[in-house]
């Protein structure tokens, strides 16, 4: 992969030429293990809770995964904002406007999840009663997240210093911040779970060491390593900070309606009791790391069509979310095809009994078919938001969280818990597949735009990024304008 000079500590786009399907599989594939190590810390908690044998325990641990969700989604909002702002940036080549964004977008980061970590431990009790927890299963939430909540700008620091890193095209190292994180928490479960008899509390504590590593590397990475971060400019904060809104807030939006669905579908499986939650939530932990080449395309992809947008290279953005997607049908043929044929291993390993294992059993044989079209959604979504869409991302996002859950989840409970499973998979599906069409008619108009000697703007729904006096000239050969500088992942 062609590494251009580097200016200011930030390197000069690197994906606007080579192979973009290799683009693809390397950001996705280093992007994968990543994010794999991220979910990987909920799935290890809730391996070593299920070995004590306490079906309460693993449920609460699968109600407070919920709220969890909402936090992570929060996050996952605001970085993609925060790639595709710099992505965009770096690939017009200005690199002191990049330095200064960074910058911008930790102090944000760090704000934003201050007051919603903190803000949420006032409302655990009716949040977790909402979503249908009761007796001993509520309280063992409650003082679960009442520990957790609070480090959630730890965890958004991590993530902010990671989406950065994948920006210039470093994705080894952004592997590396979440990869270091899951670690730690696969080494201090057993200890603090088992060897000091802490039981969920080792839970928590071991989750919030796992954050404070997590920012710590991601700090150094853009600090130390890449000098990605620039002089704060206070003055320049608001300007920088409606840039990242323009594509985080449509992006968090979007984000944010996962876990609504995800709340409304533990609401419905809660009914059937603590054994189908404790099933739910198992699934629910398990599909981030069996799909998680899918769910990583959704952050690898952002800075390869960004930086060729910024690039005014339209052609080479209409490619890439066609390899996109042939890479996403490989990876879930494959994951279904290893879950299909180890769900007994899993069932076993997660201690999962009645209920649990019928639904465990469901998810691999038949329901992780559905990510053929889920994943669809992860790419049409990622073209929206760095392609200047991103409202029509919310709009999918929303679209599949409500019409394409409630009314399907709702008739499928009258079957059982298998039915609400069967009946979020089956509408996903019609939006995902809805996305990609929409998402492949805007690409083949955005190629049409590019002409041999010069290419004009594309039209899009945010703003250009401001640019600060001491902007880089822009080199030869790169767009300028709306195309070079505006926001969105």
């Amino acid at each position: 992969m062609p590494i251009a000079e580097t200016t200011g500590g930030v390197e000069r786009a690197r994906f606007v030429s080579g192979s973009l399907l290799r683009h693809v599989c390397v950001m996705a594939g280093t992007g994968a293990i990543g994010l794999i190590a991220v979910f990987a810390v909920d799935l290890i908690n809730l391996f070593y809770i299920s070995l004590l044998g306490e079906k309460a325990t693993a449920a609460a641990v699968g109600f407070a995964g919920v709220v969890g969700f909402f936090h992570a989604s929060l996050c996952i909002g605001l970085t993609i904002g925060i790639a595709a702002v710099v992505s965009r940036t770096v690939g017009a080549g200005r690199t002191e406007d990049a330095r200064r964004i960074g910058t911008s977008s930790l102090v944000l980061m760090t704000a934003v999840s201050v007051v919603v970590g903190t803000g949420t431990a006032f409302f655990l009790h009716p949040a977790l009663q909402a979503l249908g927890a009761e007796g001993e299963t509520a309280r063992l939430a409650q003082r679960y997240l009442s520990v957790t909540v609070h480090t959630l700008p730890l965890l958004g620091i991590g993530m902010a210093t990671s989406a950065l890193l994948r920006s210039i095209g470093d994705a080894r190292r952004a592997m590396t911040v979440t990869l270091a994180a899951a670690f730690v928490t696969a080494v201090l479960d057993p200890i603090l779970i088992f060897g000091f008899g802490l039981g969920l509390d080792g839970a928590a504590i071991s989750a919030v060491v796992s954050r404070m590593v997590l920012a710590a590397i991601g700090l150094h990475g853009v600090m130390v390593k890449h000098r990605m971060l620039g002089r704060f400019d206070a003055q320049q904060l608001a300007g920088d900070a409606r840039a990242l809104g323009t594509v985080a807030g449509p992006a968090v939006l979007t984000n944010l309606a996962t876990p609504v669905g995800a709340a409304f579908v533990t609401h419905a499986v809660a009914q059937f009791g603590p054994s189908a939650v404790a099933g739910a939530a198992t699934i629910d932990r398990l599909t981030p790391v069996a799909f998680g080449l899918v769910y990583a395309l959704s952050g690898a992809v952002g800075p390869i069509l960004a930086q060729n947008l910024g690039a005014g290279q339209y052609r080479r953005v209409q490619e890439g979310l066609r390899d996109s997607l042939l890479f996403m049908v490989a990876s879930v043929a494959v994951a279904w095809l290893v879950l299909a044929l180890g769900q007994g291993v899993l069932i076993r390993a997660f201690s999962a009994d009645g209920l649990a294992a019928e639904l465990i059993s469901l998810f691999c044989s038949w329901l992780a078919a559905s990510f053929f079209f889920a994943g669809g959604l992860f790419v049409a979504n990622a073209s929206f938001n760095n392609l200047g869409h991103p409202l029509l991302s919310t709009a999918f996002n929303w679209g599949r969280a409500t019409l394409g859950t409630i009314p399907f989840a709702w008739w499928g409970s009258h079957y059982g818990a298998a039915g609400v499973l069967v009946g979020q998979a089956v509408g996903s599906s019609i939006f995902g597949l809805l996305a990609v069409v929409v998402a492949f008619r805007l690409a083949a108009k955005l190629a049409r735009q590019e002409a041999p000697d010069a290419a004009p703007a594309p039209v899009l729904d945010a703003p250009v990024a401001p640019t600060s006096a001491l902007a880089t000239p822009q080199p030869a050969g790169v767009a300028t304008g709306p195309a070079a500088s505006a926001a969105a992942p």
